[in-house]
């Protein structure tokens, strides 16, 4: 009887961390942007952390908004807010893999919101970040299903 519990919640341990994997947002434990709103990137210019009150799910992701007015535009559009490649690294994307984010490394270029894996990595990026969106947004389909 052990054995079965045992192989029943290794299964389904296994099932939820391939979902993780394989989920388009990158969202440690569950939050997007790590709880940031994302609309506020482009209003305020800056991160502004969300309120649990104030959340939203999309795509299999809870968003944070610090503001009941940044949560109606985002539900009326979120493809406008959110950022690209699911806020995974647009470095990394660029190269063909997933990597996680800081807060801290959000650009918007073109309208558009990215995020680096950390301040190093966005100073590689700035410095040809045309290419890089180029080769990003080839690579992004090919692997955003992907972990």
């Amino acid at each position: 009887m052990k054995k079965i519990i045992l192989s029943c919640f290794t299964l389904i341990l296994f099932a939820g961390i391939a979902k993780a994997q394989t989920n388009e947002i990158f969202a440690p434990d569950g939050k997007a942007i790590r709880g940031y709103d994302p609309v506020a990137f482009y209003k305020e210019q800056k991160p502004v952390k969300g309120i649990d009150s104030l959340a939203y799910t999309w795509k299999n992701a809870t968003w944070f908004f610090s503001s009941a007015a940044n949560l109606d535009s985002f539900k009326a559009n979120p493809g406008r807010y959110a950022p690209q490649y699911g806020g995974y690294c647009a470095y990394g994307t660029s190269e063909g893999h997933k990597a996680p984010t800081e807060t801290d490394t959000w650009t918007i270029v073109d309208d558009k919101l990215y995020f680096n894996y950390n301040t190093k990595v966005k100073e590689r990026w700035t410095k040809n970040q045309q290419e890089l969106i180029e080769k990003a947004n080839a690579q992004w389909p090919l692997i955003k299903d992907k972990q």
